[in-house]
């Protein structure tokens, strides 16, 4: 059969095998049952259920999604989990009678979530994306890519739903943490390295898998930053901000989209021909795979009620350009019925299966089907991945205050209490979308403090004197007794995206892990868990403000899913360390941080407002859109890219070579920046344009280049960067890219506040 020659080229094989194919072949092809329900576990063996079987024995399945997820959504765990090395044997099971036991031996496509690391039993968890983000470096990601790509293949996976490419425009929504920041640039520079790095050297290589880019499109500007509400955005925006991330995505080499549950003009994402066929395929020549969110198609007859029925929305779906449907049942239930009913032409549903199948040849499936179960167990979860993920966590961490220098913390000095509901909580710091962790797998802020007192640990002092959420003072005097007991207090406080993994709760007076009767769940961020205010839950500040009444410094450490505001922490706190989730090594990085053996480089890739009345407050909105309330002006309390640091940074001697180019043009700005401090210290290099006039409205700055770079004290580098066309273009008044002759001002600097600037003109006879 000459789909099986793999000497013969992809679209030979596809063409092939799509012509021996039956039409419940074909659907099958299209459908993703939920991985985890097709086999039962003990012992670390597994069984395939009847119904999968018969399934595969049918050809009705082309897809597993989430085969090794654990979580309690899919309800396993770490007692009827699989480990590294049985995951990839269970996955080779899988393959091995669907391969076997099916006409044509079609291998499954094993679909897995890695957003920020394998989420299966054993893998490494690397900090959210709003912390990756927030390192502003683009290789370390990369890096941390190829890992996540290595310990997902090795167990048999072979593409993943990451990475999330939406703009945040308000950060109430609860999944902020899954997003890269507010700048369309910046999630284009990482969009293009989490390619780079998942794809490797090669699809069919045992350490790459392919990206599905999502959510398409505009899924972070819905209304009211409601998860999955409708999106109010015009053409011209949508082009400029929502799909440049991933259309740098597409240009790389992404294999795979996922739209998104919203709608935008009253269309939803799922049968948006525009969008998929028009723009995806037509413009940008994307020739890989589109799949559904889990329970998309359902939305179209129950949500969207765009559709009457299962059959109508499963028949808008595919003619739209969806390619296949996560879940698989509307697909499974109703598309082979649409072909004998004449309601889908069977020519339609071949684009689909071709798709589909062009992907497995590409993944090299055919060739190579199986997991190698011995080296998954040596690089899941290895030493060297925990590194990266430290070395990440590191770079993320954003210091938004110091004052009087308080921090790095003195390693003289005398005893350190450690306070707060996130001090101790290891799924607490891991944000949303992870799998069950062995006790002491995750470092938290107290276990790295400890760690570095592991000779003196009556100097670390430790209470979590209250919860996330709820009223309950019931912690607050040992809390407080501590800090008297103390000369510094550390407070880590903030959120939490964890679901209920089973660990029960804490007991406020001592700290120790506790299960009742009434589970207790502090989760207030994360999918599906959007809020009105961006103040701390419960009583923390309640908690925070008695602390600080003892007189003793105090130091912030928010731990958390989205930007917090809260002006008396802002104003009262001696020091504030902005932490986000920062996953396994999180606790290592921050103690790191707490006493300078790293100094802090992150910085801010959403802006933080006073107050959630300012909302909107993303830096690179319009200038049109005022300056004021009664009540105070319209700024952000931290802006976009700020970022504090042990030393000091001083910009000068910014230029632009030549000052006038031609539309189609370029010129050369350098900056010298120079560690004015005394310490060494890496700075955030930050390049931002300005249209000076234009013939539609503009931001008034825009990202358009950074540079992540190391100063010894006293060191001046000059940093180089680029300006031409892709810089300078916006989306004209005929919806087209275009460069307008004008003056514009090119900033440099720290962020998007503190910069220094110089002019380029555009002539078009210059």
């Amino acid at each position: 059969m000459d789909y099986k020659d793999p000497a013969r080229p992809v679209e030979e094989r596809v063409e092939s095998l799509l012509g021996l194919m039956t039409l419940e072949e074909k659907v099958g092809q299209l459908v993703q049952p939920f991985g985890w329900q097709t086999y039962t576990s003990k012992d670390g063996k597994i069984e395939l259920t009847e119904t999968f079987k018969e399934q595969i024995r049918q050809g009705g399945v082309g897809s597993l999604y989430g085969m090794l997820r654990a979580d309690p959504w899919t309800g396993v765990t770490l007692e009827t989990g699989l480990s590294p090395a049985q995951g990839a044997e269970a996955v080779n099971a899988i393959q091995r009678y669907a391969i076997e036991h099916s006409r044509l031996g079609i291998p499954l496509l094993i679909g897995e979530e890695c957003s920020h690391g394998h989420m299966a039993i054993g893998a490494t968890v690397f900090p959210v994306p709003l912390l990756i983000g927030s390192a502003w470096n683009v290789e370390l990601y990369r890096r941390m890519c190829r890992a996540v790509a290595l310990e997902t293949r090795a167990q048999g996976g072979a593409v993943t739903y990451s990475p999330v490419l939406d703009v945040v425009r308000d950060p109430r929504w609860g999944r902020t943490e899954e997003c890269f920041g507010e700048d369309p640039f910046l999630i284009g520079e990482l969009a293009v390295a989490a390619v780079e790095g998942m794809h490797g050297e090669g699809l069919d290589r045992d350490d790459s898998v392919a990206v599905t880019l999502k959510h398409f499109v505009g899924y972070g500007s819905s209304e009211g930053g409601r998860n999955a509400g409708p999106v109010h955005m015009g053409w011209r925006e949508l082009l400029e901000v929502d799909l440049y991330p991933f259309r740098k995505a597409v240009e790389a080499g992404a294999q795979s989209v996922m739209p998104a549950y919203n709608e935008i003009d009253g269309v939803p994402c799922t049968v948006n021909r525009e969008l998929l066929d028009d723009v995806l395929r037509g413009q940008w020549g994307f020739d890989g795979m589109v799949i559904t969110d889990c329970g998309a198609i359902d939305m179209l007859a129950g949500g969207h009620d765009t559709a009457e029925d299962g059959l109508s929305a499963a028949v808008a779906a595919l003619e739209a350009g969806i390619d296949m449907e996560m879940s698989g049942v509307m697909f499974g239930n109703h598309l082979a019925d649409a072909v004998r009913q004449g309601k889908l032409s069977e020519s339609k549903l071949d684009e689909a299966v071709r798709r589909v199948l062009r992907l497995k040849f590409r993944l090299g499936l055919f060739e190579r089907p199986y997991a190698d179960a011995a080296r998954a167990a040596e690089v899941i979860g290895c030493e060297e991945h925990a590194g990266l993920a430290r070395q990440m966590a590191a770079e993320g961490v954003i210091l938004l205050k110091n004052e009087s220098a308080t921090l790095p913390l003195s390693p003289k000095l005398g005893k350190i209490a450690v306070i707060g509901p996130n001090a101790d909580q290891g799924y607490n710091q891991l944000g949303d979308y992870t799998s069950p962790q062995p006790q002491g797998q995750v470092s938290t802020v107290l276990a790295g403090i400890r760690e570095r007192f592991a000779g003196e640990p009556e100097r670390v002092l430790y209470a979590p004197g209250c919860r996330i959420k709820g009223d309950d003072r019931e912690g607050f005097p040992s809390a407080l007794a501590a800090a008297k007991a103390a000369d510094v207090v550390v407070m880590v406080a903030g959120g939490s995206s964890a679901r209920d993994f089973g660990e029960g709760t804490i007991d406020l007076k001592t700290g120790a892990s506790k299960v009742s009767d009434n589970p207790w769940n502090d989760m207030d961020c994360g999918e599906g868990i959007d809020r009105m205010t961006l103040g701390l839950s419960g009583v923390q500040l309640e908690l925070m403000q008695e602390l600080k009444a003892l007189g003793k410094p105090l130091v912030v450490v928010y731990i958390n899913g989205r930007p917090i505001a809260e002006p008396w922490v802002d104003e009262h706190a001696d020091a504030i360390l902005e932490a986000w989730y920062p996953g396994q090594e999180g606790g290592r990085a921050v103690a790191d941080i707490l006493f300078g053996d790293v100094n802090p480089s992150g910085r801010l890739t959403v802006s933080i407002p006073k107050s959630v009345g300012q909302l909107p407050v993303y830096y690179n909105g319009k200038r049109s859109r005022g300056k004021r309330y009664l009540e105070d002006d319209s700024q952000p309390r931290y802006p976009f890219g700020f970022g504090l640091s042990y030393t000091e940074f001083d910009y000068s001697r910014l230029t632009v070579e030549p000052s006038v180019i031609t539309p189609d043009g370029s010129a050369t700005v350098t900056v010298d920046v120079t560690n004015t401090g005394r310490r060494e210290g890496m700075e955030v290099v930050q390049l931002y344009v300005s249209d000076a006039a234009s013939s539609v409205t503009r931001p008034e700055k825009e990202l358009k280049g950074f540079a992540k770079i190391a100063l010894k004290p006293g060191e001046t580098k000059t940093v180089t960067f680029t300006v031409g066309p892709a810089q300078l273009e916006f989306i004209g008044l005929d919806y087209r890219p275009v460069v307008e002759p004008g003056l514009f001002r090119i900033h440099a600097g720290k962020n998007v506040k503190e910069t220094i600037s110089a002019e380029l003109t555009v002539r078009k006879d210059a």
